[in-house]
């Protein structure tokens, strides 16, 4: 079953490297979730010795969230990226048992995350629903949609507000090697809950050599806003033994915190030398908990690039960031879980907090008729 997709072209002005595009192409039908046809971008393997990427999964109707990667190894075939259960049991987890704000697309694949990433905190509503935080004197009210497990949790905001959101114009086209999908969710004022109005342009691209994900805010109102755009992938580790497996993080600082259950920054950004943080040189994970925010990134050649490697599979993946807002990256990896992780985000967290004094938190000011552009490429490789 193929779907008539119209011609969609915006003219987007420039803050960033933000670029118009004119696409046409159709969505390859599997089923649905969240009320929008799933799009599946495949491509055949070259016959190469090298690993090769296959196929990526989207979900319109749940903010173009990434569900599934695979890739090809040679000697091994189809190998998952990413972290991430099988399309019936993300049907039934994301249509079934979700809940408003859409809280289960953060635990599985690779959701976006915008206006905000990470951690917001703020004076709670009395039906503890609500919280309002301030930014250059304007109040924002926002869904107060997580909290810790002990008895001195707060509740807070988390992850941005796109999680249950459908796209218009979604089209799928064929690029050189490989297959494209874009699409605009016309965000608005984020439900009431933002400043001025937003339009996100999507594209996600699949060639054999990488897997690039782009989004691009453009504040289409009439005030100013802050923005910040980040994804939560989990990355797989597909020998199973997460004690072996290595991080690689090309950061000198990272945020202090109140601890692993609010997960509150203090304001204090710390050198990792010489502390378990520091992992610019590659480390095994062995037992350690991380969910943290590094800050201070080492560019190289404008890409600033996190590395997960898995030697017992002969496995690793480039997670690579190529847009200078990127000014922090948060890694969630528990010990008792197959997966690391890796957020390449604009902000640290709680980026309203009045803990930061006047440190510059990542977010991005859009004035009316700017854009921001986010872009991270993927490649995998046998270390």
């Amino acid at each position: 079953m193929k779907l008539l997709i119209r011609v969609i072209t915006f003219a987007l002005p420039v803050l960033a490297a933000c670029a118009a595009f004119a696409v046409v192409g159709h969505a390859q039908a599997v089923t649905e979730i969240g009320g929008q046809k799933i799009v599946t971008l495949t491509r055949k393997v070259s016959g190469t010795t090298k690993p090769e990427f296959t196929s990526v999964t989207v979900l319109p109707g749940r903010g173009m969230e990434v569900l599934q990667i695979t890739a090809n190894f040679p000697g091994k075939g189809n190998v998952d990226v990413l972290a991430s259960p099988d399309l019936a049991n993300a049907a039934k987890t994301l249509d079934e048992q979700d809940d408003e704000i859409g809280a289960k697309s953060y635990a599985m694949g690779s959701a976006f995350l915008v206006p905000y990433p990470n951690r917001i905190r703020g004076k709670l509503s009395a039906d503890g629903k609500t919280l309002t935080t301030e930014w250059q004197g304007h109040t924002l009210t926002l869904p107060a949609n997580n909290i810790g497990k002990l008895p001195t949790a707060e509740r807070h905001a988390m992850h941005g507000l796109i999680l249950k959101s459908k796209t218009d114009g979604v089209s799928v086209k064929k690029i050189p090697g490989g297959e494209q999908v874009t699409g605009v969710i016309q965000a608005g004022d984020f439900g009431g809950h933002w400043l001025s109005k937003t339009d996100l342009d999507f594209t996600i691209s699949l060639t054999a050599n990488a897997v690039d994900a782009t989004v691009v805010a453009r504040n289409v109102g009439k005030e100013a806003e802050p923005i910040a755009i980040a994804w939560h992938p989990y990355f797989n580790l597909p020998s199973g033994d997460r004690t072996q497996a290595r991080l690689r993080v090309p950061a000198s600082t990272m945020a202090e915190v109140d601890g692993y259950d609010n997960v509150f920054p203090t304001g204090k950004v710390m050198p990792v030398e010489g502390t378990r943080y520091d992992l610019r040189g590659s480390k095994a994970l062995g037992t350690e908990f991380f969910d943290d925010n590094w800050s201070h990134l080492d560019w190289k050649n404008g890409v600033v690039t996190v590395q997960v490697i898995d030697p017992a599979a002969h496995y690793g993946v480039d997670i690579e960031g190529l847009s200078p807002e990127i000014k922090a990256i948060q890694v969630y990896a528990p010990p008792a879980k197959q997966f690391v992780a890796v957020e390449h985000q604009y902000n640290f967290g709680d980026p309203f907090g009045k803990e930061w004094g006047s440190t510059d938190t990542g977010m991005v000011t859009l004035k009316p008729g700017q854009c921001t552009k986010w872009h991270v490429r993927l490649r995998v490789f046998v270390p």
